[in-house]
């Protein structure tokens, strides 16, 4: 889901010497309603059209592409990753300008790795504007960018994918392949997260991508495989006043069931009515998980360097699904302290006191 996570930054497009830096905008002010004249809403369900979405939809003022995993090397060590290229219009039209420079298109990108029993948890990121080249996304063949991190087709503009990143002592070079057909979140994949129309992004997921390949840390090279996820949403307006932050889990059972879940939490601290999932079985079928039919439980807390709180271990009631899952973090320590400071990271699925399956959990808004 990802939802854009506060994605910013109007820094990416720094001013330059003697001019004011900008300052960082919160999710709420990118993510409301207030500054969308002139974009695209996503105000009812669209037929979606493959491999043309993977590629970029600049009529909406947001757009990322996300992909988080859990591998192993062949010695049993275990790495989280995630790597999210977000893509925001400041206007709706590019400024008329004869220089090579002009955009109206910011990108940010956020890579992270966490070395389980190794160096932890690492993050990173970069920005760009969407000019000469230095980041973009583009179809035929597929490839989205910001300097050499790149998500690409290697040919054509559908998979394999291979995704290449690298900063400090952290490199990935990574394949995706598919073992489900993508599924569309909420009504056909229109993911309305509040009542106002067009507070909504479009929404699709891979819940669960082949991956092999080599991760590098401090000059050692791992050969790795497991399993990805992927979400892609593009939107102009998705939160509303009263809405703080959100809790999202992307879990892949070992039985074959993959499990998102997201819960929208309100200044009062309860549960917003537009929290929801998806329940998607071993053959790629998929059922919605309504606010109704699930319950989340915060069992342990975490409190980082940054002073900032967290929940590191949960239980996920799915009742409708006849399953109660416990969620534990692999390490506590996986917040992301960035231009937003978030937390994401790697987790295990315990039921009945036995490993049932991995994911990958994002919290903002604590």
């Amino acid at each position: 889901m990802t939802l854009v996570l506060s994605v910013v930054w109007l820094t990416a497009c720094s001013p330059g010497p003697g001019v004011p830096e900008a300052q960082p905008l919160d999710a709420m002010t990118l993510l409301g309603g207030d500054l969308d004249e002139g974009f695209e809403r996503a105000i009812k369900p669209r037929t979606f059209l493959f491999p043309e979405d993977h590629g970029p939809h600049p009529g909406f003022r947001n757009e990322w592409w996300y992909i988080t995993g859990n591998l192993d090397d062949e010695a049993g060590r275990r790495f989280g990753y995630q790597i999210t290229f977000f893509r925001v219009s400041l206007t709706p039209t590019v400024p008329e300008s004869a220089s090579a420079w002009a955009t109206n298109q910011v990108w940010m990108a956020h890579l992270a790795v966490t070395d389980v029993a190794g160096i932890g948890h690492r993050a990173f990121e970069r920005f760009s504007r969407g000019a000469m080249g230095l980041a973009g996304a583009r179809l035929d063949p597929f490839r989205v960018w910001l300097d050499d991190w790149v998500l690409a087709s290697d040919g054509g503009n559908d998979f394999p994918w291979r995704l290449t990143a690298s900063s400090g002592d952290i490199e990935l070079e990574l394949r995706l392949m598919p073992q489900k057909p993508h599924v569309l979140q909420g009504d056909r994949g229109l993911s309305r997260k509040s009542a106002a129309p067009g507070n909504a992004s479009y929404y699709y997921s891979f819940t669960r991508l082949r991956t092999e390949g080599v991760i590098r840390i401090q000059g050692r090279e791992h050969g790795v495989s497991g399993l990805s996820w992927m979400d892609r949403e593009w939107s102009t307006s998705a939160l509303e006043e009263g809405q703080v932050g959100w809790d999202w889990f992307s879990l892949q059972l070992a039985d074959g069931h993959d499990v998102m879940y997201y819960r929208f939490r309100r200044e009062d601290g309860s549960e917003d009515p537009f929290s929801k999932g998806l329940w998607v079985t071993p053959e790629g079928e998929s059922a919605v998980i309504g606010v109704d039919q699930a319950r989340l439980e915060v069992l342990e807390r975490w409190t980082g360097p940054t002073g900032h709180r967290y929940p590191v271990a949960w239980r996920l009631h799915l009742p409708v699904q006849g399953r109660v899952m416990e969620i534990r973090a692999v390490r506590p320590d996986q917040e992301m302290d960035l231009s937003v400071r978030y937390w994401e990271g790697a987790v295990d699925v315990l039921e009945a006191g036995e490993v049932t399956g991995r994911g990958y959990v994002e919290l903002t808004g604590y």
